[in-house]
Parts: C-alpha cells; structure tokens; sequence
C-alpha cells in the first residue's frame, strides 16, 4: 500500500460515532481488504460478524 488511502465508512457504523472504515480502491485492485475500527467496540463487532459469517459459509 502507498501513498494515502481513501477511507469510507461501511454501512454497518452507526451514528454514535462507532464505525468501521475500509478502502475500497485498494480492495479493488489487490483483493486484500485493508479496514480500520474507530473505537475498539466496533472493531470487536466487525471481527464477531466476521466470524459469524464464515460459520454460515
């Protein structure tokens, strides 16, 4: 990864300030999905859904 990456909130943040981001253009063009929590409660949500997603898979 170089230079800056552009940063979007996913759908699933909410509005108090609880949000995961990811970088769709560098997503896009390597299949590696770089994401980032903004506070460690979302970050341990996003990793449970995660797991719970690949447990239905």
């Amino acid at each position: 990864m170089s230079g800056q990456l552009a940063w979007i909130k996913s759908s699933h943040s909410d509005a108090h300030g609880t949000c995961v981001e990811w970088t769709p253009e560098h997503a896009s063009g390597s299949n590696v999905f770089p994401v980032r929590g903004s506070k460690d409660t979302a970050w341990a949500a996003f990793v449970d859904g995660v797991r719970e997603h690949a447990r239905r898979r």
